[in-house]
């Protein structure tokens, strides 16, 4: 793991950060980049830079149960890999973001850092039942959704995977540029015995295509987590990925900022 890594760091740090397709100035991502107040960046750091390392619970999440403490969210500081804690709070506040304002964002689905692993265990390396139950009780079935987001761990690596309902495609982005086809397939089995077992739809996904789009990548070996998270919010918004390493110190500040009000903008 580690050779891999450091094969496609040097890769990446050679590559030429583009920016993506498309006329940036017709989409106002001010919002997305909008500084830290003093105080906020005072007590963000307060938190972050501590030497306290409690387990003391200083952020709950009720609908979800997730609780955050002193310890877990030390990840977001530079240097770090992110932990599930952390990824699936995020995700879930997401979540609520959409549904405060569906006319702004896309409708989508969250699934969790368990979720992927869970499909893909068992001696096939595929097993529909273990997660069936995982979307009973949504109160909108995935048919509805316009992209579904699968977070991917690779060991030490976060990476994507994309379900794009209204466009019939499937994405995988990996901040250090990588295509796992693999995990695609096993996706695409996926939302075959879903719409199957529970809108009795039959799908046939063979024609759905694997689309490549630019995606910015990670100049060191920890960022992947927060460009994971960062693929998800800016895809959700239905806008194009323009960030890059140099702004992961602020997105790692403005992500503790809204797991500590518990709220995503």
């Amino acid at each position: 793991m580690g050779i891999y890594l450091s094969r496609l760091l040097r890769k990446s740090s050679t590559e030429v950060c583009k920016a993506p397709p498309g006329d940036r100035a017709k989409q106002d991502l001010s919002e997305l980049f909008t500084p830290l107040a003093h105080e906020e960046e005072r007590e963000i750091n307060n938190i972050l830079c501590s030497s306290d390392q409690s387990k003391q619970i200083i952020v709950m999440h009720g609908p979800s149960s997730i609780e955050i403490t002193k310890e877990i969210i030390r990840c977001l500081r530079p240097g770090c890999w992110l932990n599930d804690e952390v990824i699936n709070l995020y995700l879930e506040l997401l979540k609520e973001r959409a549904e405060r304002d569906s006319k702004k964002f896309l409708k989508c689905h969250f699934f969790n850092t368990f979720f992927y692993n869970k499909l893909a265990c068992g001696e096939a390396g595929y097993d529909y039942q273990s997660v069936r139950r995982w979307t009973a009780r949504l109160g909108y079935g995935l048919l509805e959704c316009e992209k579904i987001f699968v977070p991917i761990h690779r060991g030490v690596h976060w990476c994507l995977a994309i379900i794009n309902m209204k466009d019939k495609t499937f994405q995988y982005l990996d901040s250090l540029g990588c295509v796992d086809h693999g995990v695609l397939r096993i996706l695409a089995r996926y939302i075959m015995d879903e719409l199957n077992d529970k809108s009795n739809i039959q799908v046939d996904t063979s024609s759905w295509l694997e689309i490549s789009d630019y995606i910015p990548l990670q100049q060191n070996r920890w960022d992947c987590g927060m460009f994971m998270l960062k693929f998800i919010d800016f895809h959700s918004r239905g806008v194009g990925l323009y960030f890059n390493q140099e702004n992961m110190e602020y997105f790692r500040k403005r992500t503790a900022k809204e797991i500590l009000r518990l709220r995503v903008d």
